[in-house]
């Protein structure tokens, strides 16, 4: 009983809490571009769009069985290719655009700022767990192949879409780590069983 009080538990608790709310305001934001992203796009909402190169999937086998610092590097390493290829993409869109929509430019600094900020969040975590951050490397994801225009606007669309089903899993693996009693180092499944 006192573990679960100390104050390590109660911070873990709060930063995952805060987590969890800026996963969700993010998910709601990257949403709302997406539908923006579609129409300034001309793209149809239903486009299927195939797995894009550098974009992390935030599907997972066996996610039950992972650790809780299992989860965290995952996370970590996903949000740090975000904001390297949604960096890309606001840079792709002011070639495009130029000065022509600024509010989708903005839309995208403001979610890439948000995207920042979570990996930010992901390494206080990390860092309350006593666990080592691993360096990213080199800037983040490699430039693309030369895409066509097309190319690239399905690109973002399958970058948007992924990052929006990463906030999800994100609110998901930090509920995971805030419940009480749960090592962060053990596989939910085994620090339960007696």
């Amino acid at each position: 009983m006192a573990a679960a009080d100390s104050p390590f538990t109660a911070l873990r608790h709060d930063l995952c809490s805060r987590g969890i709310r800026l996963a969700g305001k993010m998910r709601a934001d990257v949403i709302n571009l997406l539908d923006a992203y579609v129409e300034q796009q001309g793209l149809d909402a239903s486009s299927s769009v195939a797995a894009v190169e550098g974009v992390p999937l935030a599907a997972v086998e066996r996610w039950d069985e992972q650790t809780g610092t299992q989860r965290l590097l995952e996370n970590l390493a996903a949000y740090r290719a975000f904001r390297a290829l949604l960096a890309q993409m606001l840079e792709e869109q002011q070639e495009q655009l130029g000065e022509a929509d600024m509010g989708l430019g903005r839309a995208l600094a403001a979610v890439l700022l948000q995207v920042s900020a979570f990996t930010y969040h992901l390494e206080e975590l990390l860092r309350l767990e006593s666990c080592g951050i691993p360096g990213e490397e080199g800037d983040g994801t490699p430039p693309p192949p030369c895409l066509s225009l097309f190319e690239q606007k399905l690109r973002g669309l399958g970058v948007l879409r992924e990052l929006a089903q990463w906030a999800v899993r994100s609110m998901r693996d930090l509920r995971q780590l805030a419940k009480p009693g749960l090592p962060t180092g053990a596989a939910p499944g085994l620090a339960e069983s007696p």
